[in-house]
């Protein structure tokens, strides 16, 4: 085989699966039609150093608590997409010992565009890529 072939095919192998891997997996609920979480509260899953993180959900704007400081934001949702936005997103600015977990926190929030609802457990989604989970309060 000539080396331009082998190349175009190589080229071809990695588009198919990097087109693969930016689909919802079979049985994904990513991008489906999710339960409205408008007027909720949420408290992060994960076991964090500090205080846990917060998520509520009101009036198209999001607030809570991201370890350290308060934060707050506007939130476009859309229950029939499973589409969720935070912009616009500010916090308190008091230091604390342990800034990591609310720097991460806040960066994920911010790259979140996708939710799942299942019973009392919300998950953020980066595409197909969670980022956060979360259980109802």
């Amino acid at each position: 085989m000539k080396k331009s072939t082998i190349k175009n095919i190589s080229l071809s192998v990695f588009a198919a699966v990097a087109m693969i891997s930016c689909t919802a997996l079979p049985g994904s609920k990513v991008g489906k039609a999710q339960a409205n979480i408008a007027n909720t509260q949420w408290r992060l899953a994960d076991d964090v150093k500090g205080a846990t993180p917060t998520l509520v959900i009101e009036n198209g704007k999001v607030n809570g608590n991201a370890g350290c400081n308060n934060y707050f934001g506007e939130l476009s949702l859309d229950a029939t997409a499973g589409n969720f936005v935070a912009s616009n997103i500010a916090s308190t600015k008091k230091a604390c010992d342990n800034m990591s977990v609310e720097t991460n926190f806040l960066q994920m929030l911010h790259e979140v565009n996708k939710y799942v609802v299942s019973g009392n457990v919300l998950e953020l989604y980066k595409n197909n890529l969670l980022l956060l989970k979360f259980n109802k309060q």
